[in-house]
């Protein structure tokens, strides 16, 4: 594939296709969408499996159950989520018309955008793609889709499954490497999503921009962990613990470092260093803890605790090293940093790994402050028991969403929007909310055979400015 040339590519091709197929046939009805849905549903449920081994083979090993937990049942809820709904959402919707446009009428009709292109990235695969395309093909979109090169074997088989079950014109994957995405993302699609890094999702709205494509970017950051000082730290530890160590940190709304009250620091390590120990007992063969997915990303991770160990912060190990993991497994020991400080790339960096950095504070005050000194988080969560700490924190603080005394479980609601703000993202996903970005709510003015409108046609006299007394009192 040229990505020199990409008008003159298959992947033009495809996308051509696409759009020419779009405007040849009427917006799908009902039953088209719900058979589409349907189809996905049957190769979520029928392939996982298959799917959980090529994930684990590209990350050199990940845990089978996170990946049913959290990719192949949660797409497999979303899919159903959309399928019970789908006739109210595609549902046109009266409007309040204003008095004085009455007997008109106002209402909204949802109709699908085009061609779709989604972007996904490699630490969750099957669920940061098909998410989107549930909401895209619910829509009743076409979808485009860009696995990431990280994951090749299960990016492989995604284009062999969605072939088997999609025709072309529905759906189509499109793989390779950084230069087909490059080329993927310049297509003039009619809605872009793209999961990934900040700095890869700058450079895509970019690429999108000069085609006024609109872009759903979910992006990450440095999602804040805060404890108040009435928590329970037993109780919390393994939720903490768990919110982090997900696919051995490698997740966009993973707590990226933990503000705790300074009364309780001491007692929350203690009880994290328990709640690991508990989770996993041992480390290197572990069929329970993920991989990192390479060696580019293992040495960054390696080479951020030396920067923050150089600069004086004290390494807490929360397990043995993992020197006894099989070859061809690149597994990180989960850790905390303490006595973290800004110049550190630990608090400079999503850190997108088991290493959690912790901070104290002396109130909440303070903490509010560290975190909105920051770049808008695309998570935020609190653990304490306190409701005025709580309201103050969700009202004074800005985040994409928020989950309270546990984390990441806000993402797996399909009635609550999901999306970043600021360098965490735009726009939102899940749900009616994705159905609703990947449509256009076409607003319909119609006018009766009896209006007063024509009263303030000209020429301009008396009538007129007896109407517009009338229109402002009524206003």
């Amino acid at each position: 594939m040229n990505a020199e040339n990409p008008d003159n590519t298959e992947l033009r091709k495809a996308f051509d296709h696409q759009r020419r197929q779009f405007g040849i046939q009427p917006p799908p009805p009902y039953d088209l969408r719900k058979d589409r849905l349907n189809r996905l549903l049957v190769l979520t449920e029928n392939h996982a499996d298959e799917v959980s081994a090529a994930i684990s083979a590209d990350f050199g090993h990940r845990c089978a159950q996170e990946t049913q937990l959290a990719e192949i049942l949660l797409i497999a809820g979303s899919i159903k989520h959309a399928r019970r709904s789908l006739r109210k959402w595609m549902r046109t919707r009266r409007a309040r018309t204003a008095l004085h446009f009455l007997p008109g009428s106002s209402r909204i009709i949802r109709q699908p955008l085009g061609v779709v292109g989604v972007v996904a990235p490699w630490n969750y695969p099957y669920q940061l793609t098909m998410g989107p395309t549930v909401s895209a093909i619910a829509a009743g979109n076409r979808v485009m889709i860009k696995p990431s090169e990280l994951t090749p074997r299960f990016s492989a088989l995604l284009k062999s499954l969605v072939a088997r079950y999609y025709s072309a014109d529905e759906i189509t994957v499109v793989t390779g490497g950084a230069d087909v995405g490059e080329a993927f993302c310049q297509l003039p699609f009619d809605h872009l999503v793209f999961t990934g890094s900040t700095a890869v999702g700058r450079s895509v709205a970019q690429s999108a921009a000069r085609n006024l494509t609109p872009v759903t970017l979910e992006l990450g950051g440095k999602s804040p962990a805060i404890i108040d000082a009435d928590c329970a730290v037993e109780v919390i530890a393994p939720r903490l613990a768990m919110g982090k160590l997900w696919n051995a940190g490698q997740t966009c709304i993973a707590p990226d470092y933990v503000l705790v009250h300074e009364s309780r620091q001491s007692d929350l390590v203690d009880a994290l260093r328990r709640a690991v120990r508990r989770l996993f007992p041992t480390l290197g063969r572990n069929p329970d803890y993920t991989s990192v997915v390479d060696q580019r990303h293992f040495d960054r991770l390696s080479e951020i605790i030396s920067d923050a160990t150089e600069k004086g912060a004290r390494v807490e190990r929360l397990t043995n090293d993992a020197e006894d993991a099989p070859d061809g497994q690149l597994r990180m020991a989960p850790i905390l940093l303490l006595n973290v400080r800004d110049d550190m790339r630990v608090m400079r960096e999503e850190i997108f790994g088991p290493i959690l950095p912790i901070l104290s504070y002396q109130n909440l005050d303070e903490a509010i402050h560290f975190v909105n000194s920051r770049d808008r988080p695309l998570a935020l969560y609190w653990f304490g028991h306190n409701p005025r700490n709580r309201d103050r924190v969700l009202h004074e603080t800005i985040s994409g969403g928020v989950t309270i005394n546990d984390c990441i479980w806000h993402f797996a609601q399909e009635d609550l929007p999901f999306g970043g703000v600021g360098a965490s993202g735009s726009g939102v996903c899940h749900g009616e909310w994705g159905f609703r970005a990947l449509s256009k709510e076409k607003p319909v003015f119609t006018q009766r055979r009896l209006s007063a409108l024509p009263m303030l046609y000209p020429p301009y006299g008396r009538v007129f400015s007896l109407m517009l007394k009338v229109l402002r009192r009524l206003m």
